[in-house]
Parts: structure tokens; C-alpha cells; sequence
């Protein structure tokens, strides 16, 4: 089996690595927003978008012009790269994937790419990494980099910069351990097992919402784009940092869990996009209950379910497992015993009792257990070659992606 994995790393780099990590950082995202702009201009003309060798072409004239004659500077690969990261990000706009392109902004995701792995040379060793145009850096060596080398990202966050190193390796395929569960996600409880195990939420946001309150206060107080305003606002993001950070920590360590136990994991298909949005309305139509909604959507998007999801995917396949996502509807209002379907099945938020059969279990428990059973049945479906109900269905990969 093939595995594609990133192994992330913090950079130790001398000033002037920095200055120049800096400036290649912003000739790629004038790069981008060129090309962006370009495109969009081409459009309100009439005419039609220009592929990714037809922005190459304007790169060369870019880097030749006597405006922008500065881009020189910057390696060549990594402004090419940024073209492609456009060209995706409109076949993802068109796919329906992702909303449109968006001018990139200074400091906000700043990154750039090395994809020939013939340019880079890493000396794990004497933790150090060689990249063009800067040399060698030095590097936090936390853990050895498996497999071969496939490309190399330099990221800044919050005033510090890192290294994605991503590898190719083969791997056998493994056996997977454990039996089948099923998992109920919430608010209340970040997710219950079928077994009546259960997770409790890590609310990062909310304990450090305090803080940021009052970090977003003293940047208000402070003239903007001064000394002092700029200190706010890096202390705004160290926060920001330290809360997602906390977050992705303890969506590995549940996922990691959950993955190395169960050879069947079955979870609901959720829409977090739709349960989050807002419901301020409009002026003519004003939603109801729009303070106690926007609470919920706060909690809702605290407890990172999407990102759980994605990291049970790949970490399943790893183990030689399977991540099945069922339909969520009526899973906490079934009952497991009669099967009855009610919603007066649920009498409050924590309490299922079946006004039919008089069964009583705890709400979340009963829904892990019906999106079992719902699992069970979809996977029978894809194994018998049935056709199954319109959701999300079984998802197995050979080769899996690993951003971080």
C-alpha cells in the first residue's frame, strides 16, 4: 500500500533566512493575487480564463519586467506552484467544492512550496534541511522522516516558521483490530460509542474566549498599524495559535484511539456547514432565537467535527479499517429495542425513553447504537453489491493524503 505522509517540523532559521522566508512568502502571494485579478478582469471581458501554461507564460514576462523585476529573487518553482494552487482552486469553485478564489492578505497563511525533491536535500543527522535560495536551516528534529521525498513547505504561523516534509513510502497492508462501533457526535459529550463509552469535549475556544475578549479590547484601544497595535494584534494570534493547537492535539489523540481499537468505525454523515449557519435573517424576515443559535454554532464549530472525521478516515485505512458515514436522521430518536421512531422518544437533551416499549438509556448512547446498526447495514449493501440509500457510503484508499 502506498502511503503519502507529512512530517511537520519547526524551523530554527538566522535573520537573514527569515527576511528571506518573508519576501518569498510575499512574492507568492503577489503572484497569486496578480493572476487572481487577471482572471477576474478576463472574465468581465468576456473573454475566457487562461490555463496554468498560459500564467506561466506571464510569470516569465513578470519576473523580465521592470516593475516586478524584484520576483528574480524568489525561486522559480515556488511562484509556479502558487499558479497551480489558483488553477485548483478554481476547478474547486467549479466542482462546488469550495467557494471562489480569494485574494490572499500579508501574514495570513504565508507558505510557500519546493516541489522537485531533486533541489532539496535533507540531512535528518545533523537536523538540517537544504532548500535554493536559502541553504541550509536548521530544524527541530522531533522524529525521523520516512519514505522518500516528495516535496517541502515552508509556513509561518503566529511569527514562527516551520517545514513540511511530504514522503512516499510502501507499506504493507495491515489487519485491522477490534470490532465494529459506532459514535454519536454532540455538544455535551464530544462523541459517545455504541459500548456506552464516551468522550467529554475539550471546548478549547470557550476557555479561552475570556482572554481573547479582553486581547481584542486592548488592540481596539491602541492607533492602528502603530508599534503597539501590532503587538495586540500578534498577541490576538498567539492566542488564535494556542486554541487551535490545543484542538487538532485532542482530535489526534480520540481519533488515534478509536482507529487502533476498531477494525469498523460508523459515524454520522454531518452537514456542519448547514447546523452552523447563522439564523439572524434578514430585515424583512428576522430569524428567532438568534442569540441562543449563535451559541450553539459556537459550540458546534468548537468541537471540530469534520476534522475528526477526516483524521478517522485516514488513520482507519492506515490500520487496514473502514470509516462508514450513515444518515443522521431520526438516529437519536429510534428506539434500539422496538425501532419505534418518535420524537417524544426523547424527552430532554440526555434522556431517551420509548413511549412504546418503556426503554431507557442515555440519548447519545442510543443514537451510537442506531448509527451502528445503520453502518452495519450500508456495509452489507457494499458488500453484496445492493444498492444502497442516497448518503455518504463506505470509504477505503489505497493511497491517503496527510497534510499535517
Amino acid at each position: 500500500m502506498q502511503r503519502l505522509q507529512a512530517f511537520k517540523y519547526a524551523l530554527m532559521p538566522t535573520g537573514e533566512q527569515q527576511r528571506n522566508m518573508r519576501r518569498f512568502a510575499g512574492s507568492c502571494r503577489f503572484v497569486f493575487n496578480k493572476a487572481l485579478a487577471l482572471q477576474k478582469e478576463r472574465y468581465e471581458q468576456g473573454e475566457r480564463k487562461l490555463g496554468y501554461a498560459g500564467l506561466c507564460k506571464l510569470l516569465t514576462a513578470w519576473r523580465n519586467g521592470p516593475e516586478t523585476l524584484w520576483l528574480k529573487e524568489a525561486p522559480t518553482h515556488p511562484l509556479q506552484q502558487v499558479l497551480k494552487d489558483l488553477e485548483r482552486a478554481y476547478a474547486n469553485f467549479f466542482a462546488k467544492r469550495a467557494d471562489f478564489p480569494r485574494f490572499k492578505k500579508k501574514g495570513q497563511q504565508d507558505s510557500f512550496r519546493y516541489p522537485d525533491p531533486k533541489q532539496v536535500r535533507l540531512d535528518q543527522g545533523n537536523s538540517r534541511i537544504f532548500l535554493p535560495k536559502l541553504g541550509w536551516l536548521r530544524y527541530r528534529n522531533s522524529r525521523e522522516v520516512l519514505g522518500t521525498l516528495r516535496n517541502v513547505t515552508i509556513s509561518q504561523s503566529c511569527g514562527k516558521w516551520s517545514v513540511s516534509i511530504q514522503t512516499e513510502r510502501e507499506v504493507e497492508q495491515p489487519l485491522p483490530n477490534g470490532g465494529a462501533i459506532g459514535i454519536d457526535m454532540g455538544v455535551a459529550r464530544f462523541a459517545t460509542l455504541s459500548d456506552g463509552t464516551f468522550y467529554a469535549p475539550l471546548n478549547s475556544f470557550k476557555r479561552h474566549e475570556t482572554a481573547l475578549r479582553k486581547a481584542h479590547q486592548a488592540m481596539s484601544h491602541k492607533v492602528k498599524f502603530s508599534n503597539n497595535w501590532k503587538k495586540a494584534k500578534a498577541r490576538i494570534q498567539r492566542i488564535h495559535s494556542r486554541i487551535g493547537n490545543a484542538r487538532r492535539d485532542y482530535l489526534h489523540k480520540c481519533s488515534t484511539t478509536i482507529s487502533q481499537n476498531h477494525a469498523m468505525v460508523c459515524i454520522e454523515d454531518l452537514q456542519v456547514r448547514n447546523m452552523s449557519k447563522s439564523a439572524k435573517g434578514s430585515a424583512e424576515q428576522p430569524g428567532k432565537q438568534v442569540r441562543a443559535k449563535s451559541g450553539l454554532n459556537k459550540s458546534i464549530l468548537d468541537q471540530g467535527w469534520f476534522e475528526f472525521r477526516r483524521q478517522l478516515d485516514y488513520k482507519l485505512a492506515w490500520n487496514g479499517g473502514w470509516l462508514i458515514a450513515v444518515p443522521p436522521q431520526n438516529t437519536s430518536r429510534t428506539c434500539p429495542c422496538c425501532s419505534h421512531v418518535s420524537k417524544d422518544n426523547r424527552q430532554t437533551q440526555a434522556r431517551f425513553e420509548c413511549v412504546r416499549c418503556g426503554f431507557e438509556e442515555n440519548a447519545d448512547v442510543v443514537g451510537a447504537i442506531n448509527v451502528l446498526r445503520a453502518g452495519h447495514a450500508r456495509f452489507a449493501c457494499e458488500v453484496s453489491g445492493a444498492a444502497m440509500p442516497p448518503a455518504a457510503g463506505t470509504h477505503r484508499s489505497d493511497s491517503i493524503r496527510l497534510d499535517s
